[in-house]
């Protein structure tokens, strides 16, 4: 069974960092895709970047690329999302998912698999 679990959310300032970490197990996630999502209050779920677990390729969504980098490590089997130069409108509870798959996927209905999520808030 497919488990992910969050952590690393919390409290800063605009323009502050912040890194999350998603804890992945039940699975060799050699051939999956991993993805970080968010959702604000009172708006839908959204795309925030992904990676290829096998090979390292990445993709962003456009409203945090140059701010936020997503990496993995194989040893510890965890995803990382850090967060650099943090704005009010990036406060969400941040979501780590997975999908079995070679082909990153940016759709919420794509990935089989969430973490219950970490809240990030950003104050301005």
């Amino acid at each position: 069974q497919v488990q992910l679990v969050e952590s690393g959310g919390g409290l800063v300032q605009a323009g502050g960092s912040l890194r999350l970490s998603c804890a992945a197990s039940g699975r060799t996630f050699s051939s999956y895709i991993m993805g970080w999502f968010r959702q604000a209050p009172g708006k839908e779920r959204e795309f925030v970047a992904a990676i290829r677990w096998s090979g390292g390729s990445t993709y962003y969504a456009d409203s945090v690329k140059g701010r936020f980098t997503i990496s993995r490590d194989n040893a510890k089997n965890t995803v990382y999302l850090q967060m650099n130069s943090l704005k009010p409108e990036d406060t969400a509870v941040y979501y780590c998912a997975a999908v079995f798959g070679t082909v990153v996927r940016v759709r919420v209905r794509e990935y089989d698999y969430w973490g219950q999520g970490t809240q990030v808030t950003v104050s301005s």
